[in-house]
């Protein structure tokens, strides 16, 4: 059995966090599928302003739709749907063999909508009736901003991977979101089971902080933070809140560790996936770090339900000077800009592409 196969063995979805024209042409998404035990994906601005700046792919798609009079978001949202409809069609047998567990793709709404509540819901069910494919979640970050929106997406039946999560109360909130939509829904006479997963940012909290810890404590951040979401959502599922959702017919939210490339070049490439390996829940990763993994990964045990030595780590850190609660807010404060940026970088370069292929 080989590495990924084993994490999918304890009960861990494997997704790739990435999707181009190319691996869906060249068959690489399905021999991924087929060899490394993927079931799902997920994509953002930036991975798809990669995708189309690269290389002549989508070249053609752009010149008729622009030609067509589509410009800036509509054809963007055009190019990305219809990559992703192949990408779920190709998920649909894991979709239905897990009774819609597994086998999802993810598609962002426009950043620039995060304190849009009724923004935000119009957007998410706009992409979800364009891509007309029941196994498709609308990414929606989980900033204070973005909340409600969250809640009233679960509310109105839409399947939603909550982002840009990275500590255990910016987990909490996301999943109180979750639960508050879902109650809603049985209050109203609907059904309950509404898919979504919480997807929580892991290795940036280690760029942020290993510059000022000894060389001793790098790389422990993001972990300590990850196994402290991991105690709660398994303490949430026991709960005797969940545990009235789920007889009514309610499925869980399922956590995502997202993030989970190393970016230090002096820890190992598999850093992330081996100390995340955990029953119930999502690792979605790039591309290298799937083959690297694959190659020469190890499966050490599992998380600890309880946390494990989390606490201890985080009270060294923060003898250290490391304050959790600020720097999760900066993070996701400063994930948020980024996504701004690189949307607006995305629609730029569409622009260009579009007036240099019409001409």
């Amino acid at each position: 059995m080989n590495p990924t196969a084993r994490l999918a063995a304890i009960g861990q979805s494997l997704w790739l966090d990435n999707i181009t024209r190319m691996l869906l042409d060249d068959g690489t998404l399905a021999r991924y599928i087929a060899t490394y035990s993927i079931t799902g994906l997920t994509s953002n601005p930036s991975i798809f302003d990669a995708a189309i700046g690269s290389g002549n792919a989508y070249d053609a798609d752009v010149r008729a739709r622009a030609r067509a009079g589509l410009r800036g978001e509509e054809l963007f949202t055009e190019l990305a749907i219809d990559d992703l409809r192949r990408a779920a069609d190709l998920f649909r047998p894991i979709h239905d063999a897990t009774a819609g567990t597994d086998g999802w793709v993810s598609m962002e709404i426009s950043p620039l909508l995060a304190s849009d509540t009724q923004g935000s819901l119009a957007a998410a069910l706009a992409i979800r009736r364009k891509a007309n494919r029941s196994n498709l979640y609308v990414k929606i970050p989980g900033t204070p901003a973005s909340i409600p929106a969250i809640e009233e997406a679960v509310y109105a039946g839409v399947p939603i991977n909550v982002t840009l999560l990275f500590s255990c109360a910016q987990y909490i909130a996301a999943a109180e979101a979750y639960l508050r939509g879902i109650e809603r829904r049985i209050a109203a006479g609907l059904d309950p089971d509404v898919s979504s997963v919480a997807s929580i940012f892991v290795s940036r909290w280690d760029v942020a902080a290993n510059v000022g810890l000894p060389t001793d404590l790098h790389n422990q951040l993001g972990i300590a933070v990850a196994r402290q979401c991991y105690r709660a959502y398994r303490a949430l599922l026991a709960s005797s809140r969940w545990q009235r959702l789920s007889a009514s017919g309610a499925r869980p939210q399922r956590l995502l560790w997202a993030s989970t490339g190393t970016k230090d070049p002096k820890a190992a490439d598999t850093l992330y996936i081996s100390a995340l390996a955990a029953p119930q829940t999502i690792n979605t990763m790039p591309e290298g770090t799937l083959r690297a993994f694959a190659d020469h990964g190890e499966v050490i045990g599992t998380m600890p339900e309880d946390g494990g030595d989390a606490d201890a780590t985080l009270d060294a850190l923060h003898g250290h000077g490391v304050d959790v609660d600020k720097l999760a807010s900066t993070l996701q404060h400063d994930g948020a800009e980024a996504f701004v940026k690189s949307w607006q970088r995305l629609l730029q370069r569409i622009e260009e592409k579009s007036r240099a292929l019409e001409s």
